[in-house]
């Protein structure tokens, strides 16, 4: 058995290599190739038919819908709303309270719901008497939270992932957000395995021998 001392009178090189050689033989093996790329296929497809339909309703609504239109039920929309943000708020606030992985997803929705509460406010609110309170509030106050939310969440990942490079044996640079890759979903394996439980990704214990 290799115990710690052996480990600490390692060269920065060779544990480098090390943690390699335990990520390689930790990595579940890969699903099958064609079977995967079907899959990524099939989702791609659904993707542009949904951007499709999607640019061809926005469209529609463009030149159908009524420039001035009597709401339903206006107080239980903007209720409704303002207690979901105010919901959201506290659970980030819980979160970063806590240290909780989930503050990512938190700061995301908290970051959605600010540019929609901002988009709202300042369209519904044009050519009215209220519409500079709006457009202030929006620049202000709900877009820069919003830009603080989005920015916390991206240090976040970039944190994440640089752990998980260490762990790996990968040096250098965290890349860019949108080049960092799926945890657990490599270009092997299917889209599926996100619907897996946690212990589908856990690698199994391995000892370290001479």
């Amino acid at each position: 058995m290799v115990d710690y001392e052996d480990v600490r009178r390692m060269t920065a090189q060779e544990r480098l290599r090390l943690r390699q050689m335990l990520a390689e033989l930790d990595t579940p093996e890969p699903a099958a190739g064609e079977a995967s790329q079907r899959r990524r296929t099939i989702v791609l497809g659904l993707v542009i038919v949904c951007c499709v339909v999607l640019a061809a309703w926005i469209g529609d609504l463009a030149a159908t819908l009524p420039r001035y239109y009597r709401a339903g039920d206006w107080r239980g929309a903007w209720v409704g709303f303002d207690v979901a943000l105010l919901l959201t708020f506290a659970a980030t606030g819980w979160a970063a309270w806590r240290r909780r992985q989930i503050l990512i997803i938190c700061l995301v929705v908290l970051a959605t719901l600010l540019c929609c509460d901002a988009w709202f406010d300042v369209v519904l609110d044009a050519r009215t008497s209220g519409f500079v309170f709006s457009l202030l509030s929006a620049i202000l106050i709900e877009l820069p939270l919003a830009a603080l939310a989005i920015l916390g969440a991206r240090r976040l990942v970039r944190i994440t992932n640089a752990l998980v490079q260490q762990y790996r044996g990968e040096p250098g640079p965290v890349p860019r957000l949108r080049d960092i890759p799926l945890a657990g979903v490599g270009r092997d394996r299917p889209l599926s395995d996100l619907l897996a439980g946690p212990e589908h990704h856990l690698p199994a214990p391995t000892s370290i021998v001479e």
